[in-house]
């Protein structure tokens, strides 16, 4: 109930996202024996709210959210920055999820940016996430793996825009219209860490979740809602000046925000100067 009300009032313009993150976390929490990880990879343009996303997804499991020693976070570029250290990056990341999981059956794992971790890495983790029982006798079928990931983007803009120029509502977009043309995007994109992946290949990835690029309205939405968080007045004309401050494309049109809600935040804090 709380991850469905924490996206309902601050998520905005991701019907899809919200729908079928909340349906696959709470069916797979409810289920006290499913045959494999619940494994979600988020896909979309940046400041569209996949990092928000996980964040709320943890915060509705664990106490401390993602500071909870029971999520662990990976950045592509952090964590597995060099090319040439894949070998090793596999080992510790194997390593690390088997000692983690062996501590704790209901731990969570979000790799960021997976659009530029190196081919071939993220497949080290394949055993964790198929339909064994027991791995050298511990079960890692309750854990939870999310997936961020800019790759697709191209694609669910592509949609999007289709149904934008038809005539019809973002909200008739159905997880169909998507979900196939979505893996098959990311599995070829050879600047994807999951560029002809196993994970892809052989069906692990229970949800490729798109989310939709940003309209004005949704900026708009997102500046009231960090407003009201900080405990200002909501000045109409500043939400308006910020909005329209933000660059839209496409060029001709100007519908979605190049960057989502993502600059909001400091537009702020130079408008109301906190």
């Amino acid at each position: 109930a709380g991850l469905q009300e924490s996206l309902d009032r601050k998520l905005f313009g991701q019907h899809l996202a919200s729908k079928v993150i909340v349906k696959a976390v709470k069916g797979f929490l409810n289920n006290t024996n499913p045959k494999k990880p619940l494994a979600l990879s988020l896909h979309g343009w940046t400041g569209t709210g996949k990092n928000f996303v996980s964040k709320i997804v943890a915060e509705s499991i664990y106490k401390r959210g993602l500071k909870s020693k029971y999520v662990h976070q990976f950045v592509a570029t952090l964590h597995f920055p060099h090319a040439d250290s894949v070998n090793l990056y596999k080992d510790q990341l194997q390593s690390w999820i088997r000692g983690n999981v062996s501590l704790c059956p209901r731990s969570l794992f979000i790799f960021d940016e997976m659009d530029k971790m190196h081919a071939g890495l993220i497949d080290s983790i394949k055993p964790f996430l198929d339909y064994y029982e027991l791995l050298n006798g511990v079960s890692y079928r309750k854990a939870m793996f999310i997936f961020l990931s800019n790759a697709g983007a191209e694609k669910i803009t592509e949609v999007t825009l289709d149904f934008w120029r038809k005539g019809k509502m973002r909200e008739e977009i159905q997880l169909t219209d998507m979900q196939n043309a979505l893996s098959v995007s990311v599995f070829n994109n050879k600047n994807s860490g999951f560029w002809h992946s196993t994970l892809i290949d052989r069906n692990l990835i229970d949800y490729f979740v798109p989310f939709l690029p940003l309209e004005y309205k949704h900026v708009k939405m997102c500046v009231r809602v960090e407003v009201e968080a900080r405990g200002y007045a909501v000045d109409e004309d500043i939400l308006t000046r910020i909005a329209d401050e933000m660059t839209y494309f496409p060029r001709e049109e100007r519908i979605y925000s190049d960057k989502g809600c993502k600059t909001v935040y400091a537009k702020l804090d130079y408008y109301y100067d906190f």
